[in-house]
């Protein structure tokens, strides 16, 4: 099995950390990159040919499909990070069975989470206080994404497998060719046929399912440990209570980060649709800026899990603090671009002069938030690949709801600080994540990891 499949397995508990640190993160940065270009270029194309009704509706109906594909990342995070350390142990038949656990697990998750949104989509989106000129559309584009769930979570499920083995490469070939044929399909169906979100969402699906495709083709060709046959969808009941342990903790932190941005996207809806459009297009552009911390993250997350699996405790606190400082060296000069150009950076984003002023006062705001994310991203790395994900549970409770959401009403309504109050939430709740995931790890209880404990 170790032959068969050597060339997706990349031992991360060797060589230097800083090359092994950057030889990983390069790829998962360039996948995340092109996974935030489906999401922009969605919005753009849609501002550019339909309009800010269009624009209003694929944001909000938007966050709310990545909230449910949210449950998908959680999942599969918790089966690469078993992955990962059953890799550094060389418990090779494990590692095995928990892939196939997880695919079958987070294909049926799939399904009946599909069946719960498609029909009760619009009722959603009611909640939401979406501008009643984007509302049809969002409810259309939110259940043809609903229908394509499936092929985002088998994505997830893949590309988690590999990632936990060391490979970082062919997530990026993947995600690539999706991205492409993404973008092509939205210029056909909404620039070309005046479709508008429907476009957005059919393109969006028809590259994920292409995706996930080439990928189960080329991997089950290349020999790979899951040969993607209807009989070898098998569920390992041990180790789905183990993907569970840590899967589940971490869809719920998910869900809740993504809960308390629909929240407040739900305040900034209540300001009328150039607004919503507005904060839609500056929160796609937060999301390129805070993606080499969150890359790095993951990076360090899979390089501890190996490591901590091996018992390499200090070489996992070692790839912590290189992650840390990596981030700082890409997230600090953006900080600075955006403190210095937001006008510039929204008109890029946008012709409409309301958007563009609106978008430009939302982003100064939010920007702070790249002074903290380094340490809480690094810090979470860390917490994440011990598979402690009960923590990160508790700080994206104390982040998300106890401080996010109150501080975004108190700021933008109490202050009257308004769309500006609801940016400044943001790095207020990343600093109170830092104080807490620190202590945390001051404490040492991340020392013993998933696979060990009894």
């Amino acid at each position: 099995m170790d032959k068969q499949n050597s060339k997706f397995q990349n031992d991360l508990t060797q060589g230097n950390v800083t090359g092994q640190l950057l030889r990983f993160s390069a790829p998962f940065m360039l996948s995340m990159l092109i996974q935030q270009s489906y999401s922009m270029a969605d919005l753009l194309i849609v501002s550019y040919f339909s309009g800010e009704a269009t624009v209003a509706a694929v944001n909000n109906g938007g966050q709310l499909a990545f909230l449910v594909t949210s449950i998908a990342i959680g999942l599969s995070s918790g089966g690469t990070i078993l992955i990962g350390q059953f890799f550094g142990a060389k418990r090779m038949e494990e590692m095995q069975k928990t892939a196939s656990t997880m695919l079958s697990a987070l294909l049926i998750t799939s399904i009946l989470l599909a069946l719960i949104f498609i029909p009760f989509g619009s009722t959603f989106l009611r909640m939401l206080n979406v501008p009643e000129e984007g509302f049809r559309e969002a409810v259309l584009y939110l259940i043809i994404c609903m229908a394509g769930l499936p092929f985002i979570f088998l994505y997830n499920a893949i590309s988690g497998i590999l990632r936990g083995m060391g490979d970082s490469k062919r997530p990026l070939y993947f995600i690539t060719g999706a991205c492409v044929a993404n973008i092509i399909l939205d210029l056909i169906l909404v620039a070309g046929f005046g479709i508008g979100a429907a476009g957005v969402a059919v393109a969006t699906v028809a590259a994920q399912a292409g995706s996930v495709a080439a990928s189960a083709i080329y991997l089950r060709r290349s020999g790979f440990m899951f040969d993607f046959k209807p009989k070898s969808f098998i569920i390992d009941r041990d180790k789905l209570k183990m993907i569970l342990r840590i899967g589940i903790p971490s869809s719920f932190s998910q869900v809740a980060v993504n809960l308390s941005f629909l929240i407040m996207t739900g305040l900034v809806n209540g300001y009328g649709v150039y607004v919503s459009a507005a904060a839609g297009l500056a929160g796609r552009f937060n999301g390129f800026a805070i993606m080499p911390a969150i890359a790095v993250s993951n990076s360090v997350s899979m390089m501890c899990a190996q490591n901590l699996g091996a018992n390499l405790k200090d070489r996992a606190l070692q790839t912590m603090k290189i992650g840390i400082i990596m981030s700082m060296v890409i997230g600090l000069p953006i900080l600075a671009v955006v403190q210095l150009f937001s006008f510039e950076i929204m008109g890029l984003l946008s012709q409409s002069p309301p958007v563009i002023e609106a978008g430009s006062v939302y982003l100064r705001a939010f920007s702070w938030d790249y002074l903290f994310v380094p340490f809480v991203f690094g810090f979470i790395g860390l917490v994440s690949g011990a598979g402690h994900a009960h923590i990160i549970m508790i700080n994206t409770l104390i982040t998300s709801v106890l401080v996010r959401v109150p501080a975004a009403l108190l700021l933008s309504r109490t202050f009257g600080l308004e769309l500006s109050g609801v940016g400044y939430a943001a790095p207020v709740a990343t600093f109170a994540g830092v104080i807490f995931l620190l202590g945390y790890i001051l404490s040492g209880r991340w020392h013993v990891v998933a696979i060990h404990r009894r």
